[in-house]
């Protein structure tokens, strides 16, 4: 785990660059945490809400991407920024 925040910054560095290759691999990276952070958003809506966590989560990362204003830190941070996104839906 220690690895891969250490990747995910490196990753976050080059994709705030302009290097849209490293996108899968940080997605793939931030998946399971943006899921957790998603269900929890979940948890506080009414039951019969039409998105699910995983349109949220994808939602979410394609607003992430188009913001090329924002100077990632580190996971933590991306993952800060993530909540407060998916919590504005």
């Amino acid at each position: 785990m220690e690895s891969d925040c250490g990747e995910v910054t490196q990753l976050l560095r080059r994709w705030r660059a302009g290097d849209a290759e490293v996108e899968a691999r940080l997605f793939e990276l931030l998946i399971p945490d943006l899921h957790k952070i998603a269900e929890r958003c979940f948890r506080r809506e009414p039951a019969g809400n039409t998105l699910q966590p995983t349109a949220l989560v994808n939602e979410a990362f394609i607003r992430l991407s188009k913001s090329k204003a924002v100077d990632w830190q580190d996971r933590g941070h991306f993952l800060a920024i993530s909540a407060r996104v998916m919590r504005a839906f």
